[in-house]
C-alpha cells in the first residue's frame, strides 16, 4: 500500500506539538526518510548513447515524442549557424531551443543520487527538456509512466541520413564532435546489420 506522504508529515506535526519529538523522529526514520542525494559524475560515449537511443527508436520514453540523432542537430548548426545557432552550454537564450526539444540523452529510471544503478537495464532515452524536468525524482513521485520503446525501423532519429551526408561531404570531419558521432553511427549500422 503506498503510503500518503502529506499524512506522515501531518502525523509527525501532531507528534511534536504534542511534546513527542522522539515520536515523530521515529515516524520521520521510518515512513518518510532523509537519504540524501549521492553526486557522481557521469560520461557516456557517443557509442553507447548511439546504442540506448537506437535501441529505444529515438523516442522519449516518459513523453513518447520522436528526438534527433544529437550530431543532426550540430550538422545543422555548422550549415545554418544563424537560423539554428548553438550554444556550447545549452544557454537557451543563444541556441535553438531544439537543443532541449529535441536533443536525446540518458536517464535514469530509478535516479542514481537515490540508489539507481548505472547500467543499461536502469536507462531510458529521453530529451534534455524532459531529463532536466525529472532531475533525480522518480517516475512515481511525477505520477509519469514509463513508455514502451519505438522502433528505429520507423524512426531512427535521422542518423541514416547524417551517415550519408557526412559520406557525402568528408570535410564535415573536421569538426571533433561530428567525428566522434560519426564513428559512433557507422559502427552501430555495421553492429545492426549483422
Amino acid at each position: 500500500m503506498k503510503i500518503d506522504l502529506s499524512r506522515v508529515i501531518e502525523e509527525t506535526c501532531r507528534l511534536i506539538a504534542a511534546q513527542d519529538v522522539a515520536g515523530a523522529s521515529q515516524v520521520i526514520t521510518t515512513k518518510y526518510p532523509f537519504n540524501p542525494s549521492q553526486k557522481s559524475g557521469r560520461s557516456y560515449t557517443p557509442r553507447i548513447m548511439t546504442k540506448i537511443f537506437a535501441r529505444d527508436g529515438f523516442i522519449d520514453r516518459y513523453r513518447g515524442t520522436q528526438l534527433v540523432y544529437p550530431p543532426v542537430l550540430r550538422l545543422l548548426s555548422l550549415y545554418l549557424p544563424s537560423e539554428f545557432p548553438y550554444h556550447k552550454n545549452g544557454k537557451m537564450t543563444e541556441g535553438h531551443i531544439a537543443y532541449w526539444e529535441l536533443f536525446p540523452t540518458i536517464d535514469h529510471v530509478v535516479p542514481v543520487a537515490i540508489g539507481g544503478v548505472d547500467s543499461a537495464e536502469n536507462w531510458v532515452c529521453c530529451s534534455m527538456l524532459t531529463n532536466s524536468i525529472k532531475s533525480n525524482w522518480t517516475i512515481e513521485q511525477l505520477q509519469w509512466q514509463l513508455l514502451p520503446p519505438g522502433s528505429i525501423s520507423e524512426w531512427d532519429g535521422m542518423m541514416n541520413w547524417f551517415v550519408q551526408q557526412v559520406s557525402s561531404d568528408l570535410s564535415i570531419l573536421e569538426n571533433s564532435y561530428i567525428k566522434r558521432w560519426y564513428g559512433a553511427a557507422t559502427e552501430y549500422a555495421y553492429l545492426s546489420s549483422e
